[in-house]
């Protein structure tokens, strides 16, 4: 696993030392010591020799470094090691303002299409955990070096768009809605002003995903790439069967073959599998060399359906990524509420933003992993105390701004004048924690570290400002170093999952 460089300068060199490779973990129980390793286990097979008795050994090698205060045997032949404060002050001194960015290798063009509804309604929460999730792996994907493009693809025809245009139609003449139409207060808003609704609802949607701090680069329209399907329906793996036209996707990598085109009796048109053929090829040749789809778990079944399509045209499934969410529940004063947009009993993001705020919309909709069913409690997110995680991130932030204005003028970053406290050791140990954590959450698609990995590090942050003074101490300028790297690792840490991090609260 990628270490921040200072950890990994130190592996290198007891791997030099000892002659073989070297990684190093940050114990669970700091009592254990800074950092450990397993070498002299792993290293005993080869050695023919017990792995208590070769860690014994590599103690003495290791203990001699200038690197480390001290290196000792722990269990059937770990080797727990005690750095020096020279590492700290030299891990502190390269945490600027890219640490943990910039690694990708190579950098790749990455398209991440998300949220995706419909133009029939505002957002909804379900959709609004859809958008948070892919801007969150699109920005973890930015900072570690790739160029990436935000899409919306939406669908300007078929049968939901006829029924959200006529529920308009018929308040217009003064009708009743359809049973299975739309319903709502935004729908009667709409039918009152003139013209075609989706493009008004299409200006909403984009006003309410600004608002929401996602930015879409580009927006995909089906009915356009619908009349590609002619020329790539040849290219397409395919048998006639009870009169429709299907995909050989189970040849292909896919669960089971779809239908890509209705029977006569059905109408004979394309299917939405159809247009994703479309969609996909639209994608590759537009020169990306990933194409992330995010799809709430009800689309569980179209993650191999790309794949397959990828395989039968021609291309490299590895381009073509599907990730899938579950969905949100909602709960105020113990009991849930429920969301339908058709009869307008919903909880639209809008509101949700109204009611608790982005930070706390962002925060809350990606502090669990994608695979986990999220419950939003609408009462804490709303509280301005530290009970509300991302207040309490927030305000470490803003009380490192404090201490930093409090001291301007003065010297930031200079050597520790005596020895470390140890809540001074916890929290620079946290910080080389950081590039770990934010390469992991980019590999796994786990945007869900970063949460987790913010409130350890206020943590020990807090620890840190209640133990050891700042302003005015002879390590006032060593301390200050400390706060602006804390400061700007939060920032960072908050700024991957959009949250603002404010100077003043």
């Amino acid at each position: 696993m990628p270490l921040s460089s200072a950890v990994e300068r130190l592996a290198a060199r007891i791997g030099e030392a000892l002659g073989t490779e070297v990684e190093l973990e940050r114990p669970k129980d700091p009592s254990h010591g800074d950092f450990a390793t397993n070498v002299a286990m792993r290293a005993a097979k080869a050695a023919s020799r017990p792995p208590r008795e070769l860690a014994q050994e590599y103690t003495v090698q290791i203990a001699a470094l200038g690197e480390v205060a001290s290196a000792e045997v722990a269990g059937p032949g770990f080797i727990n090691v005690r750095v020096a404060d020279a590492f700290f002050f030299e891990a502190l001194a390269e945490m600027g303002e890219g640490y943990g960015g910039g690694w990708a290798d190579p950098a790749e063009r990455v398209q991440v299409e998300m949220v995706s509804a419909n133009p029939t309604g505002p957002i909804v929460v379900s959709a609004a955990r859809n958008g948070a999730y892919g801007d969150c792996v699109a920005r973890l994907l930015e900072f570690a070096g790739n160029e990436v493009s935000r899409e919306y693809y939406y669908n300007d025809a078929g049968a939901q768009m006829d029924r959200f245009r006529e529920s308009i139609d018929a308040l217009r003449r003064g009708e009743p809605v359809a049973e299975d139409g739309y319903q709502g207060a935004y729908v009667e808003e709409l039918a009152r002003a003139e013209g075609d609704p989706v493009p008004k609802m299409l200006a909403s949607i984009e006003h309410t995903m600004e608002r929401f701090r996602i930015h879409f680069d580009s927006w995909a329209l089906q009915s356009r790439l619908e009349t590609r399907l002619p020329e790539l329906l040849p290219r397409l793996d395919t048998y006639e069967k009870d009169g429709a036209l299907w995909a050989r996707s189970s040849a292909y990598g896919d669960e089971q073959d779809w239908v890509i085109v209705r029977s006569a009796e059905k109408g004979g048109k394309p299917t939405y599998r159809a247009a994703d053929v479309a969609y996909l090829v639209d994608k590759l040749e537009r020169g990306f060399d990933r194409a992330i789809y995010v799809l709430g778990a009800d689309h569980h079944a179209t993650a191999r359906w790309y794949g397959a399509i990828a395989r039968m045209l021609g291309y490299d499934p590895e381009r073509v990524e599907v990730l899938l969410y579950q969905f949100v529940h909602l709960t105020r004063g113990g009991e849930s509420t429920k969301a339908s947009k058709r009869a307008g009993n919903v909880v639209f993001l809008d509101d949700v933003m109204d009611e608790i705020g982005v930070d706390a919309a962002r925060w809350y909709l990606v502090n669990r992993g994608p695979d986990q069913t999220i419950e939003i409690d609408l009462d804490l997110a709303a509280e301005k105390s530290q009970k509300n995680p991302v207040y309490y991130v927030q305000y470490a932030h803003a009380r490192i701004a404090a201490i930093l204005r409090n001291a301007e003028g003065a010297e930031i970053g200079g050597p520790p004048p005596g020895p470390l406290a140890a809540e001074e050791k916890e929290l620079i140990k946290r910080l080389t924690d950081f590039p770990v954590t934010v390469r992991e959450a980019t590999e796994r698609r786990g945007p869900q570290l970063l949460p987790s990995y913010a409130i350890r590090l206020a943590d020990d942050f807090h620890r840190f400002y209640h133990e050891c003074r700042v302003l005015g101490d002879p390590a006032q300028s060593f301390r200050l170093g400390l706060c602006r790297a804390t400061q700007q690792v939060i920032a960072r840490s908050l700024d991957l999952v959009g949250v603002d991090a404010p100077d003043r609260m």
